[in-house]
């Protein structure tokens, strides 16, 4: 591939003659995620998306990608749970009814809990369409990836063609790392993703990269546009060029902007997740109603002679289970708010990316003889 290829006024040759101020910059070690650390992960993420059809007893069994493991590490299921068990070890020692038990059957906890599951409700569901719509961004980026690398093998001769697949690869992949600058971080990092990718494909020459190098792909998402800016120059030069006449460079370039629309979308809602105010209010709510509620069930399980050990466990499995109901509602919003981390219920990246990169290859060394 020569050396100047997608590379604005006069190729990366042109780099050379510009001189540059050196610069000290602090090497920090990349403590993110190696490739086949990334690797590992998704595999994880694929085999938990085709758990969703198994029966029932399948279903169950599971331990990752579950609610289980974040509600045995949450201190106020235990808490709750050790109240409970507290209330009714003390009841079973003692042999009289306590004046308090009169007074706490007057109280009605289970106000509480409606307007509780009213907004943890409204939480998951939020955070859903949160999650649907930036894996609906992710999508929209491969398809116009597909798009333009359709019409590029069509309508562009070979080595103009290759070169705005290569650069539109580029700004896909450099866009998922840049999110690692807003938001919570992201796992992708430039060393063991972009870098990967770039040699694995040969997206991007020594000249193009160092073009590029003024910009922090880590810790931002300029790269990106700047890469999408080199497609739309990539066209231009080919209807210049009279490769395309003005109708196929108008599509080509809505193509692309559709591409940095989505891409935008991803980063916005990455910047701005649901109000730290809402959050902090159904936590709050579920550290006070929990507790009372293991209070309420503990109280109404029986004092003196109407003791009964089955009882006791019974009520216990009811607090579990609205343990499970809050805590796990709360967990699985909170899970769906940045689905381009490294959890295993977040998106696909490395499928998304790969995805594209092979259709990309399909398309362009499409035969017909």
């Amino acid at each position: 591939t020569p050396s100047n290829c997608g590379v604005p006024n006069g190729g990366a040759d042109s780099a050379d003659d510009f001189v540059e101020t050196p610069k000290l910059v602090k090497v920090e070690a990349e403590t993110r995620p190696d490739f086949k650390e990334l690797q590992s992960i998704e595999r994880k993420r694929r085999e938990i998306l085709l758990r969703a059809e198994l029966p029932f007893w399948r279903i169950i069994m599971f331990w990752s990608g579950t609610c289980l493991k974040e509600i045995a590490s949450d201190s106020l299921v235990w808490t709750t749970i050790c109240i409970y068990v507290g209330i009714r070890i003390f009841a079973n020692f003692i042999d009289y009814v306590p004046e308090s038990v009169e007074l706490l059957s007057k109280t009605n906890v289970g106000i509480l809990g409606g307007f509780l599951s009213f907004f943890l409700v409204l939480f998951v569901n939020q955070t859903n369409g949160r999650f649907l719509e930036m894996y609906g961004f992710s999508k929209a980026c491969s398809g116009r990836i597909q798009d333009v690398a359709g019409l590029a093998k069509t309508q562009l001769p070979v080595e103009v063609g290759e070169k705005l697949v290569r650069h539109f690869n580029a700004a896909h992949i450099a866009g998922y790392v840049g999110l690692n600058a807003i938001g919570m971080g992201s796992p992708y990092s430039k060393t063991f993703f972009f870098d990967h990718y770039n040699a694995e494909n040969n997206l991007l020459t020594p000249g193009e990269m160092k073009i590029l190098s003024h910009h922090d792909m880590d810790n931002s998402g300029l790269c990106m546009k700047e890469l999408i800016t080199w497609c739309q120059l990539d066209v231009a030069q080919a209807r210049k060029d009279g490769h395309i006449d003005s109708y196929q460079e108008k599509y080509m370039h809505d193509r692309i902007l559709l591409f940095r629309a989505a891409m935008d979308g991803m980063y916005d809602y990455t910047d701005q997740p649901p109000h730290f105010f809402y959050i902090h209010f159904l936590v709050l709510l579920s550290a006070l109603y929990l507790p009372l509620f293991a209070i309420d069930t503990a109280f109404t399980g029986g004092w003196g002679a109407e003791k009964a050990i089955g009882l006791d466990v019974l009520q216990g499995i009811i607090v579990f289970l609205q343990c499970i109901f809050v805590v796990g509602l709360r967990s699985l919003g909170t899970k769906m708010i940045d689905p381009y981390g490294d959890d295993l219920e977040d998106l696909s990246v490395i499928n998304y990316v790969e995805g594209t990169l092979e259709i990309c290859s399909t398309i362009m060394n499409a035969r017909q003889e």
